[in-house]
């Protein structure tokens, strides 16, 4: 089964306790790389949450986003950071003096809104942390099944372009006996032109020379055998995308000495459309994980 490096899910959870929203984004890269932007008071989960990301997830950049709403005051048993009041308190009473207009007074809301001023219970902090794992792991298993279905889509799209490359190698193949004719032709027309005389076997080691270097059977053969290597991993299953992206190296690899040793138009034409075909297949390879 093929996965896409590229996918978003969204999975929202909401209660008395609060709400709680995650947004994952995967984008293509060569290894996994994850990314957690965390309210302060649930940093602590960071070590699991890379743990279940890593557990079904094996390459691409990865950004997860949580927002965490807390309830009503009256449904959560809120504590006051005493300390960490009076603190901040102090703070303010400092800048108050290095100021030649001090300040209004503090505002209690503002006091409030500081991160760990409102502390919920031990009770209630495990509560949210297990609501924030049971939605992490949902919303990666969406995003693993947007994931195998943009695969799909791409195992479709390279499928195509593996049957244009195949309908270029039969192509190729077809010319092939006509081309060696034409070169024949070509060097027996010059040397009559010159009015030469080339004794048989002379001669006939110049043909033997033409058509080794216009001999591409070996080049066809090995993009036959690539071509049937790429359509085996893709119906394999795990991670394949730098299997893959080794494979459309060689495909390149074969087109272009195929290209050089073109000895007429149509094949030409013919390694041209190859390497278009494969850059296509390279670039969508790049989602693959």
């Amino acid at each position: 089964m093929i996965n896409s490096m590229t996918a978003f899910a969204r999975c929202k959870d909401q209660g008395k306790w609060g709400a709680i929203t995650w947004e994952i984004r995967s984008v293509n890269h060569r290894f996994l790389d994850g990314s957690f932007r965390l309210p302060e008071s649930l940093r602590n989960l960071e070590l699991n949450l890379r743990e279940l990301l890593r557990s079904n997830i094996s390459r691409g950049r990865v950004e997860c986003f949580l927002r965490y709403q807390p309830g009503d005051a009256a449904e959560l048993q809120l504590s006051l950071n005493t300390n960490l009041v009076q603190q901040l308190s102090k703070a303010v009473q400092k800048v108050n003096q290095q100021l030649k207009e001090p300040t209004s007074a503090i505002n209690p809301l503002h006091l409030l809104s500081w991160n760990n001023v409102l502390q919920i219970s031990e009770t209630e902090a495990t509560f949210v942390n297990n609501k924030v794992m049971k939605l992490f792991e949902q919303t990666v298993k969406e995003l693993v099944k947007v994931r195998k279905q943009e695969g799909a889509a791409l195992k479709k799209i390279l499928l195509q372009r593996l049957q244009s490359i195949t309908a270029e190698i039969a192509k190729i193949k077809k010319l092939l006996p006509a081309i060696m004719q034409q070169q024949r032709t070509k060097l027996l027309t010059r040397l009559n032109e010159i009015k030469a005389e080339v004794e048989p076997s002379r001669l006939e080691q110049e043909l033997v020379y033409l058509a080794q270097k216009a001999d591409v059977a070996e080049e066809l053969d090995r993009l036959t055998i690539h071509v049937q290597e790429v359509k085996r991993v893709l119906n394999s299953n795990g991670a394949m995308g730098k299997r893959l992206d080794f494979l459309m190296q060689e495909l390149n690899r074969e087109a272009n000495t195929l290209s050089s040793k073109s000895a007429d138009n149509k094949t030409t034409h013919a390694a041209v459309e190859l390497k278009v075909l494969i850059e296509e297949m390279r670039e969508q390879v790049q989602n693959i994980e």
